[in-house]
C-alpha cells in the first residue's frame, strides 16, 4: 500500500497542501461570472456565494482556534451559531472579485497563523464546535478538507477525481472509521481499487454489501459528494445494476 506523501497530524507538511489546494480554489473562484454567484451549490440551500462566504469565514474561526491554543486556552470558533449563519449569508451575495479576494485573504492569515504557532503548542487539545476533540496539529488539514470538499460543492469544474492522492488516501480510512460500528447503518466493506485496502462500515453483524473503486471515488460517497453511481457494488454475491439504489444513506457531515 502507498504511503501518503503528507499526513495529517504533521501541520507544516501539510500546509503546503494547504496552499496548493487554496490556489487551484482561487483560480476557480476567479473565473466566476457575476450571474453564477447565486446559482445553486451541490450543498442543499446554499449558493456558491454562501460556499465562499463559508470557506472565509471558517479560516478565520480556525486562527482563533489556533490562538487559544497559543494562548492554553479553549477558544470558540464562532460568537455563536446565529452569528455564523449571519456572517455566511451576509457574505454569500457579493461579486466574484470581492469574494475571492475574502478568501485569498483569510487564508494568508490562517497560514501566517499556522507558521507562528509555538511548538508546544500543536499538542493542545481543541473542542470542536460538533464536539470532537483533537490536537491544534490537525487544524492545518481541517482547513484542508474544508478546501478540497468545497471546492466540489462550487459545481465548477472540479470534482472529486481532482483530489490529490495524498488527500483521497489520508480522507478514506478517516472517513470509515467515521462511520464504523454505526448501528443505523447496514454493513458495507469497502475496498481500494488501487490498493486493496478493505474497511467495513455499519452494523458490525451482518452479510455486508461490497463497495469496490478508487479511493476519490469511495471518499466522493463517504462524503456525500457523490451517490455511489461510480463504484461497483455488490449484494450477496451479485454485482448490482444500480448501485446507489443499494448502497445505504449516509449522514451528512458536520
Amino acid at each position: 500500500m502507498t504511503v501518503p506523501r503528507i499526513r495529517p497530524e504533521e501541520p507544516m507538511a501539510v500546509l503546503g497542501a494547504v496552499d496548493e489546494a487554496t490556489e487551484r480554489l482561487l483560480q476557480t473562484a476567479s473565473a466566476l461570472r457575476p450571474d453564477q454567484v447565486g446559482d445553486p451549490s451541490l450543498l442543499p440551500g446554499w449558493t456558491r456565494g454562501h460556499v465562499l462566504a463559508h470557506l472565509s469565514r471558517s479560516a478565520e474561526a480556525m486562527i482563533r482556534l489556533l490562538e487559544g491554543a497559543c494562548e492554553g486556552r479553549q477558544a470558540d470558533m464562532y460568537p455563536s451559531a446565529e452569528a455564523r449563519e449571519r456572517d455566511i449569508e451576509d457574505g454569500a451575495g457579493r461579486m466574484p472579485e470581492e469574494q475571492a479576494a475574502d478568501v485569498a485573504a483569510t487564508s494568508r492569515r490562517l497560514a501566517e497563523a499556522v507558521r507562528d504557532l509555538p511548538e508546544q503548542a500543536w499538542s493542545f487539545e481543541i473542542k470542536h464546535r460538533s464536539g470532537r476533540i483533537f490536537p491544534a496539529a490537525r487544524i492545518p488539514w481541517m482547513r484542508l478538507a474544508e478546501v478540497e470538499y468545497h471546492h466540489v460543492d462550487l459545481d465548477l469544474g472540479y470534482g472529486p477525481g481532482d483530489w490529490p492522492e495524498d488527500f483521497t488516501a489520508a480522507e478514506l480510512p478517516k472517513l470509515a472509521e467515521r462511520f464504523a460500528g454505526e448501528r443505523e447503518l447496514p454493513p458495507v466493506l469497502l475496498r481500494d481499487a488501487a490498493t486493496g485496502a478493505e474497511f467495513r462500515i455499519g452494523a458490525a453483524a451482518g452479510p455486508a454489501v461490497t463497495a469496490e473503486g478508487s479511493a476519490d471515488g469511495l471518499v466522493a460517497w463517504l462524503s456525500g459528494r457523490a451517490d455511489g453511481t461510480g463504484l461497483i457494488v455488490h449484494r450477496g454475491g451479485t454485482p448490482a445494476n444500480d448501485p446507489a439504489a443499494v448502497l445505504p444513506d449516509l449522514p451528512p457531515m458536520l
